[in-house]
């Protein structure tokens, strides 16, 4: 990102633009974010936000509304350049709250080396998934080594492990009008679905309540994991970071599905607003343009393995030589799920992954657990 200001800063002589860091996930930055944005502090002037959070962004008065800049027909314009999932994402009650940084999505990444060895495939469903592990797992002996990996911790990462399986099933936590439609009997398989890859298929370890993504993403570059469900971030630290233990061993897939259900991946990325208490909301505006624009995302995508929100840079040779994986990556980003569109999403996300992380923890039955995920939706759904 410095490289990247530092070449707006060039083209305009007299703006100067600090870097801030209000934390390294979501969850930290937001609660740095709400610290900052409910005290009406001026001082930060263009935001970087979580795809799950215009919404709320919206509801609060947080964010400058970016209709004013744009005239209609530019709006639209503008728009059509992008995913459309991000599109539609940045768009709450017709209002423009914000513009795309970066896609993203959940990919399976596996250890190239260990198929191979045992002559593999990249599994297609999550049955094969278990089974490759358990094979190798068996045959490999390493106490170090485990199955598969994913996010277990009460963070944001968690309520993407909650929905795969709701997904992949044909479920979703609400219908197209925003009404709750998540049974007990769909959130309780999800449960059960995890805790089993603990305890009653042993190819992830009995401390999966502690594993955070980046967690995750630090012990597969240490070469301990044979899957893990990460977003693309981890692909450049995975080839890139001088510890990295697995450059060249890691080859990427789309998420597993269920036998005789359908693959599901949690959509991710991160988007450019403005804070509706800058005071250099103009100035603002035109640095957001320029970060979610083509030049930036292709700088992102070369040196941070930041999955494009355009279109067209997923055939870009330049991108596609650093990440070849992108080539497959685009209709798995077209095709990934949202997570719930709600002003209340934080309590909604805090429901299901203290859910989850019980069940994990062994403190809660999947049926305990389930009844109090529907019962906690219920209430903020009003149902």
């Amino acid at each position: 990102m410095r490289k990247i200001l530092d070449v707006y800063e060039r083209r305009n002589p007299g703006v100067r633009v600090e870097i801030e860091v209000g934390g390294a996930t979501s969850d930290q930055q937001q609660q740095y974010l709400t610290t900052v944005l409910t005290s009406r502090d001026p001082s930060l002037d263009v935001i970087l936000i979580d795809i799950v959070r215009p919404a709320q962004y919206r509801a609060a008065g947080w964010s400058e509304i970016l209709d004013r800049y744009l005239p209609a027909a530019s709006k639209e314009r503008l728009l059509r350049q992008y995913l459309p999932a991000y599109a539609r994402a940045n768009v709450v009650e017709g209002a423009l709250v914000a513009l795309p940084a970066f896609a993203d999505a959940q990919f399976l990444y596996y250890r190239k080396d260990l198929l191979d060895k045992y002559g593999f495939k990249p599994p297609v469903t999550w049955e094969e998934a278990i089974k490759q592990a358990q094979t190798i797992l068996q045959g490999e002996r390493d106490p170090n080594l485990n199955g598969i990996g994913f996010m277990g911790n009460i963070s944001e990462g968690t309520v993407c492990t909650f929905l795969l399986p709701v997904w992949a099933a044909g479920g979703d936590v609400a219908d197209e009008k925003g009404r709750l439609t998540l049974t007990e009997e769909q959130a309780r398989r999800s449960l059960q679905f995890w805790l089993d890859l603990m305890e009653r298929y042993r190819v992830s370890p009995p401390n999966m309540a502690e594993k955070a993504q980046d967690t995750i993403r630090r012990e597969m570059q240490q070469g301990r994991w044979i899957f893990a469900t990460l977003f693309a971030y981890a692909w450049a630290h995975f080839q890139n970071d001088p510890d990295s233990q697995v450059k060249g061993k890691i080859g990427v897939a789309v998420m597993p599905r269920f036998e005789g259900g359908r693959s599901a991946s949690c959509l991710g990325g991160w988007q450019w607003t403005i804070s509706n208490f800058s005071r250099n909301r103009a100035q603002a505006y035109q640095l957001l343009r320029y970060l979610s624009s083509p030049e930036v995302a292709k700088v992102l995508a070369i040196e941070a393995s930041n999955l494009p929100a355009f279109p067209a840079l997923y055939r870009d040779p330049d991108i596609l030589g650093v990440n070849p994986w992108f080539a497959d990556a685009l209709p798995v980003v077209l095709n990934a799920r949202a997570r719930p569109v709600h002003p209340r999403y934080p309590e909604i996300a805090d429901v299901i992954r203290r859910g989850l992380n019980a069940v994990l923890a062994r403190t809660k039955t999947p049926d305990q657990a389930a009844q109090e995920i529907v019962r906690g939706l219920r209430s903020i759904y009003g149902q």
